[in-house]
């Protein structure tokens, strides 16, 4: 079977990102605004926005051309490399969700570590957010980059926040419907046989009380959720103008050695994000479906 060495293939890309960094500088991170870039058709389309229709095509692309002549018995290398992430994905969500729910979830959860992953890396690459133009506003100028980071704008990451709800609303509906949903987050937990029966009555108060809590920490996900996203994107993004402004005053040949640490940790932790918001949602979704499919 032919193999695929990843340990050689991560090794070589992170030589190759770390070759390329030499003379890159992230300008935009003091905004926490995108910026405009130009209409189409009246829509105003913001530099964030550009940058989420260039990497989804390379998604697309990319996935496309690992597996450019479909699946086969003695697979490619680019098949492995899908098959390791969806049997690694799997190994970590089937459980938590259930056979059922994972099955119907998985496409949207693989979605969703792929766009992330991408998204939050591609702020690493030379030229997203240090080439642009200068525009005159209000009597000052200001660098205006065509490509900023998709997480590091807040629209973005509540919009993912939203799908991730509603995709919540509809499999728990669907494995597990309301009069399922209503009894796990309001209905009594208690063993009617175990206690004495005004305990026991005297405990629905109780668990509709939590069960109250419950609701306002279902709501809660969507901040939770996206401020998590944007906030270690930005914030990663305004360590690595730092760093380079740090190093400004270096020699050109030796301004990108200071930064090599904190892009290989931004690697790691937009790998991180893109897992955790991937696995949070499927922990909600699991929260119930999981639960039902057990008994």
């Amino acid at each position: 079977m032919k193999f695929c060495n990843f340990g050689k293939v991560l090794k070589i890309s992170v030589l190759l990102a770390c070759a390329q960094l030499y003379g890159a500088s992230a300008t935009f991170a003091s905004s926490v605004k995108a910026d405009y870039l130009f209409d189409i058709y009246g829509l105003p389309i913001t530099n964030s926005m550009f940058t989420t229709w260039i990497f989804t095509a390379v998604i697309i692309i990319l996935f496309r051309l690992l597996i450019w002549k479909g699946a086969k018995l003695v697979p490619s290398c680019g098949q492995q490399i899908i098959e390791s992430i969806i049997d690694g994905l799997r190994g970590i969500f089937e459980p938590l969700m259930g056979e059922k729910a994972f099955k119907g979830a998985f496409p949207l959860l693989l979605g969703f570590f792929s766009y992330i992953l991408i998204m939050n890396w591609s702020g690493l690459l030379p030229g997203v957010g240090s080439i642009g133009l200068e525009q005159q506003a209000d009597g000052t100028t200001k660098f205006v980059p065509f490509l900023r980071p998709a997480n590091t704008d807040l629209n973005t990451t509540l919009a993912l926040a939203i799908i991730s709800f509603v995709a919540w609303i509809y499999f728990v509906g669907k494995y597990v419907g309301l009069k399922g949903f209503l009894k796990d987050t309001f209905g009594n937990k208690a063993d009617k046989k175990e206690i004495a029966l005004p305990i026991y009555f005297s405990l629905f108060f109780v668990f509709f009380a939590v069960g109250c809590i419950d609701i306002v920490s279902i709501l809660m996900r969507l901040l939770s959720l996206s401020f998590r996203l944007f906030g270690n994107n930005f914030g990663g993004e305004v360590l690595l103008e730092n760093m380079h402004h740090l190093a400004i005053d270096l020699p050109r040949w030796a301004s990108w050695i200071i930064p090599i640490p904190f892009y290989l940790l931004e690697m790691l932790i937009g790998l991180i994000q893109a897992f955790l918001f991937s696995l949070l949602t499927a922990v909600y979704i699991g929260l119930l479906t999981g639960h039902e499919e057990h008994e």
